[in-house]
């Protein structure tokens, strides 16, 4: 096992089981191709076969870690509809309304290079992670009920952020650190941290159905980190099969818990990673630039932007294959971005033409392109279905 645990380590721990509150490029496949995974996939996660972090609400599903989001919250009752855009160039966030596709508001973020708008586990505050923050203020709170933002709250470089699926630590993903800092979320006091000194670009994560270990993307390094949510540690490195001439980016896990989807933005596809095992198992081609990975509404399928192209590709679960690629009119550069509450509209930043696409995925459609600030990048849909949010842009469970 890589990493240390400190006295520090065993009282996190201790509060985790309470449940508290570049190189030379790999060669291609064709497009048409898919590689499927080369070892037989596990069976779905089971509540019966598996221990859950303890404190994490109960699966609903033995197939499906999403299945809880298909309706809204009570907790999120009263909160306004809004699509809440980062511009890590301009330094600013544009506040849209999706039901008129017009920027209502835009607002200092209060520090540089805003990267992600990130929901709170309880789904009561949305935070801006400003990237390179101005005097100690990494955070900027919104609140979703009038969509205004608040006082910065003093957290060290947050490129990212995550909770635990028990909600008991905020995890900001220091990328510059090259660090996972551990914060009480609630007081904003840091508690610990996880040291991840061979992932530079560390950014991008998920956690595995139980909630116990996570899988971070390590995008200078062609490579990913599994972390220990219990132990607080750094269990192992995994070397993706293009070496150093691939770029990971987002993280997702499949919905029957049985398999972890990586973009990679140099090798232009996903590769597959199981999910109990943290083996690669295969690659999926998509597209140019793969970039953002966003389960759908109904748990059938995956949207993969496809940033250097301009397209979206459709995984297809049940199967295995891509059984769409849609390229935006016009061209553009989709980068991040999270369905409409409905599942209807996807919405997405335009990373190098600073501006958002509202994408109906039924009709396949472009509704709108809405001009925001420089740099567009990690927007959120709010509010979202879901019990509680594991942060990114509102990965919800």
């Amino acid at each position: 096992m890589i990493g240390r645990r400190t006295a520090r380590g065993f009282v996190l721990a201790a509060v985790l089981l309470t449940g508290c509150s570049s190189g030379v490029r790999p060669p291609k496949p064709q497009p048409e191709t898919v590689i499927a995974p080369t070892s037989a996939a596990p069976g779905p996660a089971t509540e019966a076969a598996i221990a859950l972090l303890p404190g994490m609400p109960p699966l609903l599903s033995p197939t499906d870690v999403y299945a809880g989001d298909r309706e809204l919250s009570p907790a999120v009752a009263g909160q306004l509809p809004r699509v809440y855009v980062p511009n890590s160039e301009s330094n600013t966030v544009s506040v849209i309304d999706p039901a008129t596709f017009q920027v209502v508001d835009t607002y200092p973020a209060r520090g540089v290079e805003p990267q992600h708008v990130v929901p709170s586990y309880d789904l009561q505050t949305l935070y801006v992670t400003n990237d390179l923050p101005l005097g100690g203020g990494g955070l900027l709170p919104i609140d979703p009920r009038t969509g205004e933002p608040g006082e910065p709250l003093p957290v060290r470089d947050p490129y990212n952020m995550y909770f635990t699926p028990n909600g008991a630590f905020a995890l900001v993903v220091a990328e510059a650190d090259r660090s996972v800092d551990l914060y009480d979320p609630h007081t904003w006091e840091q508690v610990g941290a996880i040291a991840v000194p061979d992932c530079p670009g560390i950014d991008h994560m998920d956690f595995t159905a139980d909630g116990r270990f996570a899988l971070a993307s390590c995008e200078f390094a062609g490579r990913m980190a599994v972390l220990d949510v219990v132990g607080t540690d750094l269990v192992t490195m995994i070397d993706l099969p293009g070496g150093r001439g691939s770029m990971p980016q987002d993280v997702k896990l499949a919905p029957d818990g049985s398999t972890f989807y990586v973009a990679d933005m140099m090798a232009d596809g996903m590769y597959t990673i199981d999910a109990h095992t943290f083996e690669p198992t295969g690659f999926v081609p998509t597209g140019k630039g793969t970039h953002g990975l966003y389960v759908t509404r109904d748990s059938a399928a995956l949207i993969v932007t496809n940033r250097g192209e301009g397209s979206l590709s459709v995984w297809d679960f049940a199967q295995q294959r891509i059984v769409r690629t849609w390229r935006i009119p016009g061209g553009g550069s989709p980068d991040m971005g999270n369905l409409s509450a409905d599942g209807r509209v996807f919405w997405v930043s335009g990373r190098y033409d600073g501006e958002v696409y509202a994408i109906d995925i039924v009709d396949w459609t472009l509704l709108a392109r809405i001009p925001v600030g420089r740099g567009a990048h990690g927007l959120t849909v709010w509010p979202q279905p879901g019990r509680y949010s594991t942060g990114h842009t509102g990965v919800m469970r």
